[in-house]
């Protein structure tokens, strides 16, 4: 895409993709900076995959353009395009040893024998893969063959490095350890990743930013807490985590926000007005709200009586249902829990006005 060693700056303009009459990508803009890690996330089938084809150029967007330090690069075929690629099956060269696939890269692209013995080294240093030089991928964990792909897609020093689910084989505690290593990786290269998952909790921990795909439109794009707190859509608001969602009526502009009426309760909402009108719906995270014994004067909250728990370990999961029968879930501690629950009676549901926010009624 660029001079290897220097991140790069990508622009997609209006990007389309049609499989005949099927329609994976529609009408894409998006702008990645340069050296940021940015994720494409989304349920099967979105159209992050299709788009992160598009990007290493295995796949001809039918419509728009797309270029890189301002250089149109949409008929790029992918061998000129100096970009890394990790598969999400790793696709190493069984045959070849741990340096020999890390060497492949460099050999293609004819770098003095010095130097590919100075970049391996790096590379094996880096990755944690020292002594592991001369084994083939079949005597390898899946953990070191993952830290071989990603040695072999940086060791030519590539502008930007596309990541298609690189840990979906992995087990759950390896997978946690090599999103660490991949944080780090990203901080010590300042190289532009951009990483496909529909892990949202991975994504999430990762990026810089959040691209989030469905039906191949991008609904939105944003930090982390920004699509998790502030979504765009009731898609985005529920694709990204639970959430509780609460009727409210009577939705009206006021300073810093919006109020409207929760089960006859006032509410507030600092930061977020977008949805006003007659109707809209209540959103708030879980883990923001508090059980409380009573309301306090100008607090948000509504009355609920609590129904049936899940021991969660070092929380408790507790479903409640307020008067007028809408459906609540919350984590507390434990103590508070079982506190609840013996009562019988209705509690009240307490929290921070700036973290509810309003979403249309009904609408996506």
């Amino acid at each position: 895409m660029q001079q290897p060693g220097r991140a790069a700056e990508i622009k997609a303009i209006g990007i389309g993709k049609s499989f005949g009459s099927f329609r994976a990508l529609d009408d894409l803009t998006l702008d990645i900076g340069r050296g940021e890690f940015l994720t494409l996330l989304g349920p099967s089938g979105s159209g992050k995959t299709t788009f992160l084809m598009i990007l290493a150029g295995f796949v001809q967007p039918t419509d728009g353009r797309l270029f890189s330090d301002g250089v149109d690069i949409t008929e790029r075929p992918a061998e000129q395009r100096a970009a890394g690629m990790v598969f999400q099956g790793y696709a190493l060269f069984p045959h070849m040893s741990v340096e020999a696939n890390i060497a492949f890269p460099l050999k293609v692209r004819k770098k003095s024998a010095a130097d590919i013995k100075r970049r391996i080294s790096e590379m094996i240093e880096r990755v944690g893969l020292k002594g592991h030089e001369k084994k083939l991928p079949s005597q390898l964990s899946g953990g070191q063959q993952q830290r071989v792909a990603l040695a072999r897609a940086l060791v030519f020093e590539p502008g930007v490095l596309l990541l298609d689910e690189p840990f979906s084989a992995l087990d759950k505690g390896l997978r946690g350890q090599m999103q660490a290593e991949m944080k780090r990786l990203h901080q010590e290269t300042g190289t532009t990743f951009v990483f496909v998952t529909h892990d949202q909790s991975e994504a999430l921990a990762l990026s810089s930013r959040v691209a989030i795909f469905n039906h191949g439109k991008l609904l939105q794009v944003g930090a982390p807490d920004e699509v998790y707190d502030r979504p765009a859509n009731r898609f985005v608001a529920e694709f990204l985590g639970e959430i509780n969602m609460l009727p409210l009526k009577d939705v009206r502009n006021a300073d810093n926000g919006a109020t409207g009426l929760c089960e006859d309760r006032t509410i507030t909402l600092r930061g977020n007005a977008s949805a006003v009108g007659s109707n809209a719906i209540l959103a708030i995270r879980p883990e923001y709200m508090s059980i409380a014994p009573e309301a306090t004067a100008g607090e948000n909250g509504i009355a609920a009586t609590a129904v049936a728990s899940t021991y969660l370990g070092a929380a408790t999961r507790l479903d409640l249902t307020t008067r007028q029968g809408a459906k609540v879930t919350v984590s507390v501690p434990n103590e508070v829990a079982a506190s609840a629950l013996s009562k019988g009676n209705s509690v009240w549901l307490t929290w921070p006005a700036e973290k509810g926010f309003l979403l249309p009624d009904g609408g996506q």
